[in-house]
């Protein structure tokens, strides 16, 4: 009997240990001052504490309650947004992530980034780099007077086919939708040769033009796709993110991302020259990025927060300007 209940215990201080490090707190006062330190801490947790976060495993779970707990910190009050899907006739159930920030203008802007990864490396690129860059500006602009109101949204399912996104997007009423003035995509920002910022075609390009006005004046390497391939031409992207539902919906989009759109099938695939795609392989892990490329994944987080944090401070609809 005092076997089976030092057994008993051990396993329940084991279970009780493994929870408080999946709800751990990375946050430091000192890293607000530090572009990109608190996204780069948030990425080392998803990625390493964690590791994969494939989609319908405990994993995923574990890291949509670290979103919910950092959300929590900040002074947020997340809601959990839960759906199901089939993939190759498997039930699936995953959860998208919101935090609301009220902002000057009922007019609203959605932030979001994909918290789960594939089944092979840790998805440090892909996305809990997304994640962290997400985490950190929410953080810095909590108690900041924004143009428009925020709606950040951890997705759940991404690599599956877009499923939190998609659910998002169907849940959204007509109101809801003219009341959106646009939507920002962040995935896979540490591992790329070149940094991105991509947007809706025409006049609905205004939130890319606006990011890349800032890079500028912050003298940030943050360009766009040069339009090497006519099938996406100059400052376009596809439709394999987060940000294509909301295309769909007519709602203007930007997509932050790094790779190489000058190699391989100009389609930005290939991310970088050395070792190609990161995403989606064995590399895809925090240290083989820094040992492969010193000094990126830090320059990357630290330049996408602060390009996202001025956009989110001072944007401005040309369309309701107009009116």
């Amino acid at each position: 009997m005092k076997k089976q209940l030092f057994t008993i215990l051990t396993i329940l201080f084991l279970l009780i240990s493994s929870a408080g490090a999946a709800s751990a707190v990375t946050h430091s006062p000192s890293l607000v001052h530090k572009k990109g330190a608190m996204a780069y801490q948030h990425t080392k947790y998803l990625s390493e504490k964690i590791g994969q976060r494939v989609m319908g495993t405990p994993g995923e779970t574990a890291a949509k309650a670290y979103v919910q707990k950092q959300f929590k910190r900040m002074g947020y009050k997340p809601a959990e947004q839960s759906f199901t899907f089939t993939r190759k006739g498997k039930a699936y159930s995953s959860a998208n992530v919101l935090a609301y920030k009220k902002g000057k203008s009922s007019k609203q802007i959605i932030v979001g980034a994909h918290y789960d990864s594939v089944a092979i490396g840790k998805g440090a690129d892909d996305n809990a780099s997304g994640v962290g860059v997400m985490l950190e500006v929410a953080e810095v602009l909590k108690k900041t007077k924004t143009p428009y109101s925020i709606v950040f949204v951890a997705f759940g399912a991404e690599e599956g086919g877009l499923n939190g996104s998609n659910h998002y997007a169907k849940q959204m009423t007509a109101k809801e939708i003219d009341n959106t003035i646009g939507m920002i995509n962040l995935d896979s920002l540490a591992a790329g040769d070149k940094m991105y910022v991509h947007g809706s075609a025409g006049e609905d390009g205004f939130i890319r033009d606006q990011a890349m006005n800032i890079s500028k004046k912050k003298k940030l390497d943050i360009g766009i796709n040069p339009g090497l391939n006519p099938d996406y031409p100059a400052g376009t992207t596809g439709d394999w993110s987060d940000h294509a539902p909301f295309d769909k919906l007519g709602i203007p989009f930007a997509y932050f991302e790094s790779t190489n759109w000058e190699i391989g099938e100009l389609d930005g695939y290939e991310q970088t020259e050395k070792y190609g795609g990161i995403w989606h392989t064995e590399n895809d892990t925090l240290a083989f990025i820094e040992e492969a490329f010193p000094g990126r994944t830090e320059e990357r987080l630290s330049s996408y927060s602060q390009v996202l944090t001025e956009l989110l401070k001072h944007m401005n609809s040309p369309s309701l300007s107009k009116k």
